[in-house]
C-alpha cells in the first residue's frame, strides 16, 4: 500500500534560481543554528572535576536554544532579514528540526558513549534536498 506519492518537477529556469537561492538560505540558517547551540554548550559547560569551587568560578547559565525557542526566533529573522520573507515558514521550520536532531545526536554521542567531535557544518554540496509541503497549481502547470 502507498502512503505517499513523489512527483517529478520540470521547474523553469527562473524556479531553478528561486529554489537554488532558497537551499543557500538554508544552509545559512542551519549552520547559524547550529553554531548558536554549540556557543551555548562552550559557554555553559564546567570541567567540575578538575577544578577547586572556591577557585574557579561557575558563570550564570544561559538559556539552551531549543527547537521552540530557535523556531519563535524565526519570524525575526524574517523582518530582519528581508530575503527570508520569501521562503515557506514550514520549510525554514524543518531545518531547525534538523539543527534539533543533528546536535542532540552529537550530544548522545556513539555507543561508547563518545562524542564524535564538531558536527560538520551543512556544506554547499551536502543537503541537496529539502522538503517542500506547499505546493499551489501554479509550480506544477505544464509538467
Amino acid at each position: 500500500m502507498r502512503l505517499a506519492y513523489q512527483y517529478r518537477l520540470r521547474p523553469t529556469k527562473q524556479q531553478i534560481a528561486t529554489f537554488e537561492s532558497w537551499l543557500e538560505l538554508c544552509r545559512r540558517q542551519y549552520n547559524y543554528r547550529l553554531a548558536e547551540r554549540f556557543n551555548w554548550w562552550e559557554q555553559n559547560r564546567c570541567d567540575i572535576d578538575r577544578c577547586s569551587l572556591e577557585v574557579c568560578h561557575i558563570p550564570q547559565l544561559k538559556d539552551k536554544p531549543n527547537y521552540y525557542s530557535q523556531k519563535r526566533d524565526l519570524t525575526n529573522t524574517k523582518a530582519l532579514l528581508p530575503d527570508y520573507k520569501d521562503i515557506p515558514s514550514h520549510t525554514l521550520q524543518d531545518v531547525v528540526a534538523r539543527v534539533e536532531k543533528t546536535f542532540d545526536r552529537w550530544l548522545k554521542g556513539d555507543i561508547n558513549s563518545k562524542k564524535s567531535g564538531w558536527r560538520s557544518l551543512w556544506q554547499r554540496r551536502k543537503g541537496r534536498g529539502g522538503e517542500y509541503v506547499t505546493i499551489d497549481r501554479r509550480s506544477t502547470r505544464g509538467n
